[in-house]
């Protein structure tokens, strides 16, 4: 199954927008919320909280701070 390039979620077969780019680069969105975050709004997924990426920089920081 491809995942979401925005938000990092697993897209359920049969559902999601699939977005190609002029320069044959391909984009998978769950729902009309990543879509519109990443094409439109130009958000990065690592600066926006509900994305899994958000969450895994978040964690590789929290850990980077206990070693000190």
């Amino acid at each position: 199954m491809p995942t979401d390039y925005f938000s990092g979620e697993e897209i359920p077969k049969g559902t999601g927008h699939m977005y190609v780019k002029k320069d044959g680069t391909t984009y998978w969105f769950k729902n009309q919320k990543s879509e519109k975050n990443f094409l439109k709004l130009k958000r990065t997924p690592g600066k926006t909280k509900w994305t899994n990426s958000y969450h895994k920089n978040k964690e590789i920081k929290l850990r980077g701070k206990k070693k000190e």
